[in-house]
Formats: structure tokens, sequence, C-alpha cells
């Protein structure tokens, strides 16, 4: 039979690499080369300034974007009237749909009428209606 390891034998050996481990750990760091406090400062107030520089000009491009936006969607608005007349057109033969709408003028209803005819085509016909 296969002779067991005793459970001695590992916690020694892990002793001896968290030994050597943080006496390499602390070798390294006296490598490092720290930098001075006025380093350290001047190098926080450089981030700080690129920061502050950064942050002003996204403020700028998100105003700009922001009224450009609104001015486009200002003209969109402009061109197409409120109550405007939506067309349904059925592409099958001989079907007839009617849209019916009020414009501003409440007293007038504007009649769409739709009409295909045998060969396919879609003749559009509109009525204005006022009411007396």
């Amino acid at each position: 039979m296969a002779k067991k390891e005793t459970s001695k034998s590992k916690p020694v050996k892990d002793k001896k690499e968290k030994k050597s481990f943080f006496k390499n750990l602390r070798a390294e760091l006296k490598k490092v080369i720290w930098p001075t406090p006025k380093q350290v400062l001047n190098n926080t107030v450089a981030v700080l300034c690129i920061v502050a520089v950064v942050g002003v000009i996204v403020f700028v491009l998100d105003v700009a974007f922001n009224t450009a936006n609104k001015a486009a969607v200002e003209g969109i608005k402009s061109l197409k009237p409120a109550n405007e007349i939506v067309e349904n057109v059925d592409n099958t033969e001989g079907t007839t749909e009617e849209t019916t709408e009020t414009t501003e003028n409440a007293d007038a209803e504007v009649v769409t009428e739709d009409t295909t005819t045998e060969e396919g085509n879609t003749e559009t016909t509109e009525e204005v209606q006022t009411e007396e």
C-alpha cells in the first residue's frame, strides 16, 4: 500500500512560502521609485485641470446639440400641419375607404375617398363639407 503523507510536512512548507513571499514583496517595494510630494501635487493638479476642461467641452457640446435638436423639432413641427389628412389606400380591387378628419375650422370636415379601379389605379377624391 501507498504511504500516507503526513499533514505536518505541508504547514512547514506553507510557512516557508509565506515568509519568502513577504520577503520578496518587501525587496520589490524597496526597488520602487516613489514620487515626491511635489510630484504628487503637480500630477494631481494636472489631472484635475484636464477633467475640468473635458467637462466644460462636454457641457458646451451638450448645450449645442440640445439647442440644435429643439430647433430641428420646431422646424419639423412647423412644416407639418397639426390636423393632417391621412389617406388610407387599400390595394385590393374595387374597395373604397373613407377617412374623415376635422380641420382647424370646427364646422368643416374633409372627406377623402379612395377608389381602386379594375385596372389597379387608385383615384382619390377629397370634399370639404361645412355645416351651416
